[in-house]
């Protein structure tokens, strides 16, 4: 037998390569397809409240997606991602209002800056397993909250107000328009859905699923446990940070409680454990429903002072983790029939 034919695939995986390289560009296409439909609508819907939720169901989708690379992937449960939101938004904040420096300059530094401390962190964080390392998650960004609280030179508690200006690009301000914001959280989510989709199939994202499903056994086929953990876990506070600068310009005033406080974390988290965590597609399903329920049942009826809106929440975050435990995702996927 010549050297060639012994290391030549054979048909049965050749088959399975081509399929499994036509399922990749099926779920390009569709991921166009659905971008584009989502890129068309805005303009047939002119009512703010409307917008509103679609600008936030989009920056939910992108930033669940975020936290789902170190959270579903590589299975580090994080429930301080509040952390890098506040810690894009506020660097984006002080310096454009007290220096000038345009909005996107300030996504990049704050993006680099959460990086870098996820990095810090992970180098202890990561030495914790399982609901240990949720804990110190939800201690630190709790402390850093209170921190920020009594910061004065970032306006403590009482906030910061962006300053009025002209719509523009450039300062990422649009007081008469909506639709920038909308294709501003459209972009920042296809970025997200993408990176996403390129680390599925590469080392790295093999490595992550090998480190969740079982870390002692992938340490033993050569897997890096710990610098898989540091690479999740500085593109996922990257991505967080860049939302939270976005976030910041959007409403146009920050202080500590509206983008450090701990329903951050759970609506980063909520939308991709709904969706299917783990999954290319779970966090923008997730947030697909999760989001607009929680916006409409918080408008109507969270302001009888009843509860209601977060019984509703509840209940069908409930539903779903007893009904399907693998996620929404899971109704789609395709079921072979058995051998006989």
């Amino acid at each position: 037998m010549s050297t060639l034919s012994a290391v030549a695939p054979s048909p049965a995986a050749r088959s399975v390569e081509g399929q499994f390289a036509r399922e990749r560009w099926l779920q390009v296409a569709i991921f166009v397809a659905l971008t584009a439909a989502v890129a068309v609508l805005p303009l047939a819907i002119r009512d703010v409240y409307t917008q509103n939720i679609i600008i936030l169901t989009l920056l939910y989708a992108a930033l669940s997606q975020s936290w789902n690379i170190l959270g579903g992937y590589c299975g580090q449960i994080s429930l301080g991602h509040a952390l890098y939101f506040g810690i894009g938004a506020y660097p984006t904040t002080l310096l454009f209002t007290k220096l000038g420096v345009l909005p996107w300059f300030g996504m990049i530094v704050g993006g680099l800056i959460a990086a870098a401390i996820a990095l810090a962190l992970g180098w202890q964080l990561f030495r914790l397993a399982g609901h240990y390392f949720t804990i110190a998650t939800i201690v630190i960004a709790e402390a850093a909250l209170l921190l920020v609280n009594n910061w004065d030179w970032a306006g403590a508690a009482t906030g910061i107000q962006w300053p009025f200006a002209p719509d523009s690009w450039a300062t990422l301000q649009f007081a008469r328009d909506k639709l920038p914001y909308i294709y501003f959280a459209l972009g920042f989510m296809a970025v997200t859905w993408c990176a996403t989709f390129l680390i599925e199939t590469s080392r790295w994202g093999y490595w992550w699923r090998a480190v969740k499903d079982n870390a002692d056994a992938a340490e033993s086929l050569g897997v890096e446990i710990f610098r898989s953990k540091m690479a999740a876990a500085a593109i996922s506070a990257f991505f967080t940070a860049v939302g939270g600068s976005f976030y910041a310009a959007f409403v146009a005033y920050i202080d500590p409680e509206s983008v450090m406080a701990f329903q951050f974390s759970l609506l980063m988290a909520l939308p991709a454990v709904l969706g299917g965590i783990g999954t290319l597609w779970g966090p923008a399903l997730g947030a697909a429903i999760l989001i607009p329920l929680t916006e409409v049942t918080r408008s109507y009826l969270g302001g009888t002072g009843r509860g209601i809106d977060l019984i509703v929440y509840g209940v069908l975050v409930m539903v779903v983790a007893l009904a399907r435990p693998q996620g929404l995702i899971s109704l789609f996927a395709r079921t072979k029939a058995p051998r006989t």
